[in-house]
């Protein structure tokens, strides 16, 4: 009897501990490890994964079939980057701290430099909110490759840039180092993460595209975020943080490297989990799917 209250048990933490969102013995597999930083994932229609490599100076593209290939040199040390509708990545040309389009032939479209005649911080990450704007952190991190040695902008904030303008519009500014940041699919959400707060906020997208209404969603900070399909939140760091849609930690994926920077999701069915971190890429085979 104590033999089989001992199973049940084990079975019911097992059953507690599976939050439904991970494949069947699914682990994260080193794809490669042959970068100096990896940054800023995103799916093309296909499924196809781009990503950077910002130190390197280069953008490189995981096919769906597995395939690892070099797409651009001279990427403007982009960093994160995102697709629109027309199949062409916005990127966070952190080189000049710029917005850049880039088609699928690489030709390259200078969509942002300056706010107010400034200087922005340095373009982080961003989202393309499904009517086109463009929303995109600006935190400061001193780059070797700057001249400058202090910000233009005192204020660390979020931006849009409105479709089809290049001059970019304060959507929020009451938080510390925005990083991460990720729009519901259905564009009325914006979750960013303040990595100098330690915080995840959530907020209403207004008709202006200016943020509203800031809810706490996690008690904690980190660099990239995405979503799931359920509505899942998806924070980067020390490893991958999973949160419900209520802001309760579900969720641990732990990555053997020292910094994991980003994710997103991927593959022909989206259900691949690409993970950005330090040298290295990883893919984890999962039950949910992106909604990018």
């Amino acid at each position: 009897m104590a033999l089989s209250c001992a199973i049940a048990l084990q079975a019911h933490a097992k059953e507690k501990a599976d939050t439904g969102i991970i494949a069947d013995n699914a682990k994260p597999e080193l794809i490669s490890k042959q970068f100096s930083f990896t940054e800023g994932p995103a799916p093309d229609k296909k499924g196809n994964i781009f990503f950077t490599d910002q130190p390197n100076n280069q953008i490189w593209e995981y096919s769906t079939d597995g395939k690892l290939t070099l797409f651009l040199e001279g990427a403007g040390r982009s960093n994160g980057l995102y697709f629109d509708k027309k199949g062409n990545i916005i990127a966070c040309a952190d080189e000049k701290n710029e917005l850049w389009s880039i088609a699928p032939d690489k030709k390259i479209k200078v969509l942002m430099t300056h706010f107010e005649g400034r200087q922005l911080n340095g373009p982080n990450d961003l989202w393309v909110a499904p009517d086109g704007r463009i929303y995109f952190t600006d935190p400061y991190y001193q780059r070797k490759y700057w001249t400058r040695q202090k910000p233009d902008i005192e204020a660390q904030r979020v931006y849009f840039l409105p479709l089809g303008k290049k001059d970019p519009v304060i959507a929020a500014e009451d938080m510390v180092k925005p990083n991460g940041i990720v729009g519901s699919k259905d564009g009325k959400f914006l979750f960013v993460a303040d990595i100098g707060g330690d915080k995840v906020y959530k907020y209403k997208i207004g008709k202006d595209g200016r943020l509203t209404d800031r809810q706490l969603f996690a008690d904690k900070g980190g660099d990239g975020i995405t979503l799931d399909n359920r509505g899942n939140l998806y924070l980067c760091g020390n490893g991958v943080y999973v949160y419900d849609p209520s802001g309760k930690l579900i969720q641990h994926i732990d990555i053997p490297e020292k910094w994991t920077a980003n994710a997103c999701f991927g593959g022909k069915d989206r259900n691949i989990l690409f993970i950005t971190a330090s040298q290295s890429i990883y893919t984890l085979k999962m039950k949910v799917k992106g909604i990018e």
